[in-house]
């Protein structure tokens, strides 16, 4: 094969622009420390490129070679060969921490300190690896001491708003509520039968019979010493009559006026006083009906408590070692007692309304023999260990929960939900500093629970006064635990510093580094991570192609080639979901197929904003060009950062100048849109241009940028690059290609500087471009090559560049940027300062020229009197 040398090219640079290009090689990620490297000689005449070191660059001037990626630069490779397990379960546990010596004293002597107020700040960043390492100590610890007891919420039958608290030990919880719904059950049998003895029916048939006797008994004594005064009694609507009769019949109103006033006056007198009479019978009667329901009430009394005391006895001599299941058992029996008759079987079902009313009311009475099993530690081993990745208030102290009934919200003993301090109660709490700090409340309230040693369950209204209504108000329950708060170092100082209670609570700081490079060790380390958390959490094991992308994975969560993500609450719910899916799919072992379903679930589920926006570049909505070219005009990229998701998305950026004396201006700015960092490297490009083009004359110019579409605060310098080149475009009438989107911020020198979120950019402008339709072949990003390294792409993009349809071009300097976008020299400026006409430089530099002519041409027409002066 014949082969070229690039030294050869060198030379040649040097010779015509007298410049070093070695230095400029030498920037790279890969340095070329070597002074000769062979070039393919076929590739450089059929593709117009020329291949160094592993980048490709386009012939022609070496001093602005520009380098395309090739795909294996796009990501980080972890080859599964590497691996020597077939699968995660050949491995052995992780132990130890590397690395983190004086985290590890400073947490081997806060869990070692059992007195009170010796918790334990971790700083470091948060979500990063020192929750691993402290549940490592954590978690040892635990297995050494005894599970923590069961609390369970009953009904309080003396006041229904203040729930009674019992704590049972470990597992008794479950069992104190399976009995008693056992017990319900049975009851629900039982009792219905009870009432349907024979003999029951025949008491209660002798109990309603005498009744029936004594009250016609009554009512006939009562009637003949009616008659005896010539009166009948006659029923109406809302009780009874009296009226006078002649030989028993009823004496008509004719009849009554032709008697005359002494008769009707005593009759008169007759029926006031056979009214008390009546009245007084009506009482007896009222009375007699009262007995009997009493011994109604006392025959089911008896019934109901000699069906229901048996099965409670039973129980409350299992539960006899914890005294409050028995206090509570009497209570709960003397009520079931008084309820009996919910637990009878009606002979007809009822419906409609009122049926749906006596069927809630019914649920609510039977729910207050229920067991809220507020904490379960029976199938525990050792002490809780409880990670609240959400602490806010009610997750911390627990909730009073609602629903609807009838279109009112109830609630009652049985919708109280514990909250982390109820589950780690007896162990250990372990709490994200940032995530507990934005909670409202949340602080406070664990304060108060540390500080008075209980919990107490309210609602978040309630603890600040701002409820007038009848609420719950549960038993406070004892509160014993160490609470482990992982948060940054300046959180930890500034606690220190304005929180008086602070130092008093969390004694121990444990500071913990928050990365590790990627290196054979880590990813030994990692695999066996992966190992232990699958025994631990019972998951499907790792194959190793899934272990290596989960490494993968894990270099772009620092978006780093060189580094591991040391977040291992990411890795742990990324691994936990992978074992979901593949589980879905009747996988034994998780693939590497599923740990990419995992990840772009995970995607999916947090980026509707993300394919709204992509909607909105479809529809044109959003104006975006990714064909053609236009003078000052270019795409910019920015990352959206939405919870846990973070993504791309393509900005366009313009820029207008024209004569004038006011310089660059950021219209974000002036609308208070743009923020300070924005703003500085809008002065830096002033700073640039005119060190470029102001040598010999000053500028007259004034130009406005802007990134157009934008509704809300832009900050960062990411788009420096692009918008000096988009000036430099406007000032030279110069197109930009518009199929390029540009990232990196830039030096007053026009140095290419990194940037942040370089794989969401870069794959934000390629899913907009194929919003498109097909990928051209000629699209592609420009990117600082500081940023190379960061590079951790998706697959869909890599397959893309390595099949010529999309291009990612790293640059160091502005120049480089401009070649690609204007396919111009920049142009270098000889011993005058002079450019070649032809070349970016040149045009923009005539440009200027011209609007500084025109300038003083217009001043001296002013002078003259011929004109106003151009004013700004």
């Amino acid at each position: 094969m014949r082969s070229l040398r690039l030294t050869h090219y060198v030379l040649r640079a040097w010779l015509s622009r007298q410049i070093d290009v070695l230095s400029f090689i030498l920037i790279g990620v890969q340095p070329l420390m070597v002074p000769a490297f062979e070039i393919d000689a076929r590739k450089y005449k059929k593709s117009g490129m020329i291949e160094v070191d592993g980048f490709r660059y386009s012939q022609g001037d070496m001093m602005h070679l520009i380098a395309e990626l090739d795909p294996g630069q796009l990501r980080p490779i972890c080859n599964p060969s590497r691996f020597e397990f077939a699968s995660t379960a050949d491995l052995p546990e992780l132990t130890g921490i590397v690395g983190q010596k004086r985290a590890v004293r400073a947490l081997e002597f806060g869990m070692g300190m059992k007195n009170d107020g010796f918790n334990i700040y971790v700083s470091g960043v948060p979500g990063t690896g020192k929750f691993t390492a402290a549940r490592q100590f954590i978690d040892a610890e635990a297995r050494t001491r005894p599970a923590a007891d069961d609390w369970v919420y009953v009904f309080n039958f003396k006041d229904r708003s203040r729930p009674n608290a019992i704590r049972l030990p470990a597992g008794w919880g479950r069992k104190l509520r399976d009995d008693l719904d056992g017990l319900i059950n049975e009851l629900k049998r039982a009792i219905p039968a009870a009432f349907e003895n024979e003999n029951y029916r025949q008491e209660r048939d002798r109990i309603i019979k005498e009744l029936k006797a004594l009250q016609e008994e009554t009512w006939q004594k009562l009637n003949e010493y009616v008659e005896q005064y010539s009166f009948g009694i006659v029923r109406i609507p809302g009780g009874f009559m009296l009226v006078p009769t002649v030989k028993g019949k009823p004496l008509s109103d004719e009849d009554m006026e032709k008697l005359s006033e002494e008769q009707k006056q005593k009759l008169r007198k007759l029926r006031e006083m056979l009214s008390e009479q009546v009245e007084k019978t009506m009482l007896l009667m009222r009375e007699q009906e009262r007995e009997a329901q009493k011994k109604l009430a006392a025959l089911d009394d008896r019934v109901a408590r000699f069906t229901i005391q048996h099965p409670v006895a039973e129980l409350k001599e299992k539960y006899q070692h914890i005294p409050e299941v028995p206090q509570h058992l009497d209570a709960m029996m003397d009520d079931l007692v008084s309820n009996a008759n919910l637990f009878k079987q009606s002979e007809e079902a009822q419906t409609g309304p009122q049926a749906l009313m006596q069927t809630a009311a019914s649920d609510s009475v039977m729910a207050r023999y229920s067991v809220n099993l507020l904490v379960d530690n029976g199938d525990a081993q050792g002490a809780p260990v409880i990670y609240e990745s959400n602490p806010n208030f009610a997750n911390l102290v627990g909730r009073i929960e609602h629903r609807v009934v009838m279109g009112a919200l109830v609630t009652d003993f049985t919708m109280i939900r514990a909250g982390a301090l109820h589950r780690a109660n007896g162990g250990y709490l372990v709490l994200e500093a940032l995530s507990l700090f934005q909670r409202p409340q949340a602080w406070d309230a664990l304060k108060r629970a540390l500080k008075e040693g209980e919990i107490r369950v309210e609602e978040y209204a309630q603890s600040l006064g701002l409820v007038s209504t009848a609420v719950l108000e549960p038993e406070t329950i004892p509160l014993q635990l160490k609470v482990v708060i992982a948060g940054p170092a300046w959180l930890y100082y500034l606690l220190t510093e304005y929180d008086e209670d602070f130092l008093e609570l969390f004694k121990v700081q444990a500071d913990f580094d928050d990365r590790m490079p990627r290196n054979d060790e880590t990813i030994a380390e990692y695999a066996q991570f992966i190992a232990s958390f699958c025994r631990k959490d019972g998951l499907r094991h790792f194959a190793p192609d899934a272990v290596a992308r989960v490494v993968d994975h894990s270099s772009r969560l620092v978006s780093d080639q060189q580094y591991l993500s040391a977040s291992f609450r990411s890795i742990s719910d990324l691994l936990t979901e992978a074992s979901y899916w593949a589980g879905k799919m009747g996988r034994e072992l998780v693939t590497a197929i599923d740990v990419q379903r995992a990840i772009d679930e995970q995607h999916y589920r947090g980026n509707r904003t993300e394919e709204r926006l992509r909607e909105a570049f479809a529809r044109d909505i959003l104006l975006i060009d990714v064909s053609g070219a236009r003078p000052g005009q270019i795409n910019g990229l920015a990352v959206l950062e939405l919870g846990q998701i973070s993504f791309g998305a393509p900005s366009r950026i313009t820029a207008r100048t024209y004569m004038g004396r006011g310089g660059v201006v950021d219209i974000q700015r002036e609308v208070k849109m743009g923020g300070p960092i924005h703003s500085k490297g809008v002065m830096i490009l002033s700073a640039f241009l005119g060190h470029r083009y102001a040598q010999q004359q000053p500028l007259s110019l004034r130009a406005t940028l802007v990134f157009e579409q934008t509704y809300s605060m832009v900050e960062g310098d990411s788009a420096s690059l692009a918008e000096l080149c988009a000036l430099i475009s406007s000032i030279g009438d110069i197109p930009l290609r518009q199929d390029m989107a540009v990232t990196g911020s830039v030096n007053q020198h026009g140095d290419v500087q990194a940037i942040g979120g370089v794989n969401e950019k870069i794959e934000g402008f390629f899913d907009t471009c194929r919003l498109a339709g097909e990928l051209t072949g000629t699209q592609g990003v420009i990117i600082p090559r500081a940023n190379v390294q960061h590079l951790a792409l998706r697959q869909d993009v890599v397959d893309a560049v390595a099949a010529g349809r999309f291009h990612i071009h790293p640059v160091v300097t502005v120049d480089q940027a401009l070649t690609l976008l204007t396919g111009l020299e920049p142009g270098e400026a000889d011993e005058s300062g002079a450019y070649p006409p032809e070349s970016v430089n040149g045009r923009v530099l005539a440009a200027l020229q011209a609007m500084a002519e025109r300038w003083k041409e217009l001043a001296s027409e002013d002078e003259d009197g011929d004109g106003d002066a151009h004013k700004d």
